[in-house]
């Protein structure tokens, strides 16, 4: 019953969670106006509203004016479900649960926005350095130590590291291609990985997104969906690396320092 609470919860919180995608990088309120249509500007009632359902029922379509609603709204939804149900399993109902709860969210929302816009705003990133520093004091033990003041200095060193690891990596990218390699986004969002998670998990999430964006990058190329020349946001792979690492650092550490 508690993963079904957790994924209802999930469901209803990933519904708002697109509204931040669709108006932050509009610079648009979060709060008013109420959620509408965005092609006929209808509002939308609350049973068009229902998360999950209202999407299937409606066919993906305005009730109103048959514009087609973007299938991102039904995955957001569900993912956000599906990773409150694994936090839960993994940390219980504990504030270490509610702190993964706010990280993930805030990397759903970075994800979806820099696949959309090539952009991750800095309303975003900013705020979560901050709570993620925050946290650290309030709460050690989410960054895996039980000293505040060790907490502390590890997410600061996190937030640096972070930054000036992928501010490294860019230099060096726009030397050998002549380029812009990495974007300011990518570097403020690693910065707030390491806030939240502190600097040995900002080198394991450098290592994963690093695979993980290569093989998807290699892979689209090959399917010819993209060019070489083409720009591929970083920002979705640093994000799923950050939530891979809450639940499987420790295992991908031994595996590295095994090899």
């Amino acid at each position: 019953m508690s993963y079904i609470i957790a994924f209802i919860f999930g469901l209803a919180v990933g519904s708002f969670l697109n509204v931040c995608i669709y108006r932050l990088p509009r610079s648009l309120s979060i709060v008013n106006p109420p959620s509408h249509c965005p092609n006929c500007k209808k509002k939308i009632a609350w049973y068009d509203n229902i998360p999950l359902l209202s999407f299937c029922i409606l066919k993906g379509r305005c009730r109103y004016c048959s514009a087609k609603i973007s299938p991102r709204y039904l995955i957001v939804e569900l993912l956000t479900g599906l990773l409150f149900i694994l936090l839960l399993m993994k940390f219980g109902l504990s504030w270490s649960f509610l702190i993964g709860i706010l990280f993930t969210c805030i990397l759903i929302i970075a994800t979806f926005i820099d696949f959309e816009h090539y952009l991750i705003p800095d309303v975003l990133t900013y705020p979560g350095i901050v709570l993620g520093l925050t946290l650290s004091v309030l709460y050690p033990l989410f960054i895996g130590f039980p000293s505040v003041k060790e907490a502390f200095f590890n997410s600061l060193l996190g937030i640096f590291s972070g930054f000036f690891s992928l501010l490294v990596i860019g230099a060096i990218g726009f030397l050998l291609f002549k380029k812009v390699a990495m974007g300011g986004g990518d570097l403020k969002l690693l910065a707030m990985i390491g806030a939240f998670l502190g600097w040995k998990s900002v080198l394991l999430t450098i290592c994963v997104s690093s695979v993980v964006g290569s093989v998807v990058g290699l892979t689209l190329i090959g399917l010819k969906v993209k060019k070489r020349k083409d720009y591929i946001p970083y920002g979705p792979y640093l994000s799923l690396a950050g939530i891979v690492v809450i639940f499987y650092g420790d295992t991908i550490a031994q595996l590295l320092f095994s090899l």
